[in-house]
């Protein structure tokens, strides 16, 4: 373990002053909007969060996958209060400025799709499923879209119905969207027996999917069905859209996780760090997809709102200077080394998964899954200044949303602290 002390702890956690704050929030603030972490930031820099009380700690949370180029990157700041001092908002369809087109340029010339492309904007990652929803059903004049168990797209009505995950996402929150069809992930034969038995070929306007599969604990399908999926699509006229809200911007060591797989989708989804954590999503896509719904189909009053895409230059920047790629696949290599030694040693740890950076441990005892061990070592992590972030169908993964612009001493220090907490708990 390194000497760096990146990590700073001069309270007990929570702190008096964070208690304090959490306290007040109870008293006004919707129950639902419950806490995961009892700290109160006030300040993150870099791989780092400080909280109210003087604490540090390395964040492996990542604003749940949003900071790829870190907390309050310089670059970013300086974008934002540029852009800030010039203009706040316009409605783009209503006075449009010269920053969304330039960025629809540079995300078009990133995206992995041949022919013409065309990219709109919009401000969740939510919004951004719902509306590649829209534009592959003005496409295909079809109503049904197939996802897949396991899979998260958001919280929004359609957005919930495509997602997988009952509690806490969906329970009590019915009626959902129709002409939702859910199967088994990674299973070409289930989606095929699908188009017999849940709903015909010829009805489905999208197929969508994850590369990674974040919130069912980091499932990495076989580049067989991937590649599968994209030939059904092709043979039955279904638009292929894949879900990069959280492995896009280099997560996966490539800027598209769908990269990895040899094949073109027609439609991405993305958002989370492509602006650093502020609201900002996008779908990139064919042009003849893009371009299929009528005059004013597409839009909002917010979307694609200036500072944030002042903000997502800004982060491209930094991605294509700072090879933020390269710097994913080597934290991965050295974070999946860890995990592996981190496996040999204690039985609990069924796996080991991911791509790149974008990487998990699954615990399991007694033969079953187990999110009380998880949450048991979370707790020992955030007690030594670590936080990390649970996942998976049963809460028992746990998941690594690092910002990509950590320092090899602090990775170190953090593996360190990991290490602790798996051996103090297991």
């Amino acid at each position: 373990m390194a000497t760096t002390k990146a990590i700073d702890l001069r309270t007990e956690i929570p702190g008096p002053r964070s208690r304090e704050i959490l306290e007040r929030k109870e008293r006004v603030v919707a129950e639902p909007l419950s806490i995961y972490r009892e700290l109160v930031v006030a300040e993150g820099r870099g791989a780092t969060i400080t909280d109210v009380d003087g604490n540090t700690f390395i964040d492996f949370t990542g604003g749940v996958g949003c900071l790829n180029v870190g907390h309050s990157n310089p670059r970013v700041v300086d974008a934002i209060q540029e852009q800030a001092a010039r203009f706040t908002h316009t409605d783009f369809t209503v006075v449009p400025y010269e920053s969304y087109v330039a960025l629809a340029e540079r995300l078009t010339a990133l995206a992995p799709i041949s022919g013409e492309v065309r990219a709109a904007f919009f401000n969740s990652g939510a919004e951004a499923i719902e509306n590649a929803v829209k534009f592959a059903r003005c496409h295909t004049g079809r109503p049904a879209v197939i996802a897949f168990e396991g899979g998260f797209h958001g919280r929004t009505l359609l957005a919930l119905s495509l997602t997988s995950k009952t509690h806490p996402y969906k329970a009590g929150l019915g009626p959902f969207a129709p002409e939702v069809y859910r199967v088994a992930f990674d299973d070409l034969e289930e989606l095929e027996r699908a188009f017999k038995t849940e709903v015909a070929a010829e009805e489905v306007a999208a197929i969508l999917f994850e590369p990674v599969q974040g919130e069912s604990g980091f499932i990495v399908p076989s580049p067989e069905f991937v590649q599968g999926v994209r030939r059904i699509c092709d043979d039955n006229g279904i638009v292929l859209v894949v879900d990069e809200v959280q492995t896009g911007v280099c997560r996966t060591g490539r800027f598209f996780a769908i990269e990895h797989f040899g094949v073109e989708p027609d439609l991405i989804a993305i958002a989370k760090s492509i602006a650093a954590g502020l609201p900002l999503s996008g779908v990139i896509g064919r042009a003849e997809i893009m371009d299929s719904p009528g005059d004013s189909a597409i839009g909002g009053t917010y979307v694609g709102n200036p500072i944030a895409i002042a903000a997502a230059h800004a982060v491209l920047d930094i991605v294509e200077e700072e090879r933020l790629g390269e710097r994913a696949e080597a934290i991965g290599e050295r974070i999946r080394g860890a995990m592996e030694r981190w496996r040999e040693r204690h039985d609990a740890i069924a796996d080991v998964r991911g791509l790149g950076a974008m990487l998990a441990i699954e615990l399991r005892r007694d033969g079953g899954p187990d999110a009380d061990l998880a949450t048991a070592v979370a707790d020992a992590a955030a007690a030594r200044g670590l936080l990390l972030l649970k996942a998976g169908i049963h809460g028992n993964c746990i998941r690594v949303l690092v910002p990509l612009v950590i320092t090899d001493a602090e990775l170190d220090e953090a593996l360190g602290v990991w290490e602790e907490a798996l051996d103090e708990t297991l």
